[in-house]
């Protein structure tokens, strides 16, 4: 790997980790197309720092919100009175929309590792299907309800889609984008809900994995690629919130299920050839 792949991949993971397009997926791609191998330690360690650039990218972008929401949570704890304001009782159905995809994240982590045999096949298969189940929500959602609404069902439909981010290929973004707008949610409201409910469950995993990088041999001379694509993802990564959030406000999510679908289709011919 050189310094201008770290870059070119860390700017990868950072355009489509919040787009619901896959980063996965556009990684895997990505390397094969640098003829990076995917198979080794270093390349492990690497996407797992990248990763933790768009986890900073989303912790800085929405501060306030986090800020706002972990301060009502402990003072409605403090004071007998959990779900007395809007802003405690999201802290609280964070907490619900988290709690399936850790369940099932740790009982099948093993099953996971063995699809990675052949990710880009089942990055392919994970894209079709992503380009299906947002064509059919958008076809389907009302597009009504705003951010303010969320209930408790609502975060355990968010938190079940977010199970399906889980699988190889499949975008977190695009399952918990789509999770909002089955519940009705305008488009803007859906992507700034399952992007809020979705920060414990990345900060978690990314700590998760720093932990096995960190036990890994090699990683301190490997920290000057790491720290290129740590800060391209980060940067790009904020960028493509706003982006998105804009996006959304007057765009369908057609034009990434047409995206997904095309994908898909290359991640398969390449898996097959």
């Amino acid at each position: 790997m050189t310094f201008l792949h770290a870059f070119l991949l860390g700017i990868i993971q950072g355009l489509t980790e919040f787009i619901p397009v896959s980063s996965t997926a556009h990684l895997l791609i990505g390397q094969v197309l640098l003829g990076i191998p995917s198979s080794n330690g270093r390349m492990f360690s690497f996407n797992v720092i990248i990763q933790l650039g768009t986890v900073l990218a989303l912790l800085l972008f929405f501060w306030k919100d986090i800020w706002v929401i972990v301060q009502a949570f402990f003072l409605g704890i403090w004071h007998k009175k959990p779900f007395e304001t809007y802003d405690a009782l999201a802290g609280w159905l964070v907490i619900v929309a988290t709690i399936p995809a850790l369940i099932v994240g740790f009982l099948l982590k093993d099953f996971m590792d063995t699809l990675f045999s052949n990710p880009i096949l089942i990055a392919g298969v994970r894209l079709l299907l992503s380009a299906m189940l947002l064509a059919v929500v958008e076809y389907f959602g009302r597009h009504e309800r705003s951010l303010e609404s969320a209930s408790w069902m609502d975060a355990l439909v968010v938190g079940i889609f977010q199970i399906l981010s889980i699988f190889p290929g499949a975008s977190r973004s695009g399952s918990t984008i789509a999770g909002g707008i089955i519940r009705g949610f305008d488009r803007p409201s859906a992507a700034r809900l399952a992007f809020l409910m979705s920060a414990p469950i990345l900060i978690a995993a990314g700590a998760y994995e720093s932990f096995r990088v960190i036990q890994m041999p090699g990683t301190t001379a490997f920290l000057p690629y790491l720290v290129a694509g740590f800060t391209a993802a980060a940067v790009v990564g904020w960028l493509s919130i706003k982006w998105l959030l804009g996006f959304l406000q007057k765009h369908s999510l057609y034009v990434f299920s047409g995206y997904c679908a095309i994908v898909g289709l290359i991640c398969m011919v390449i898996s097959l050839s």
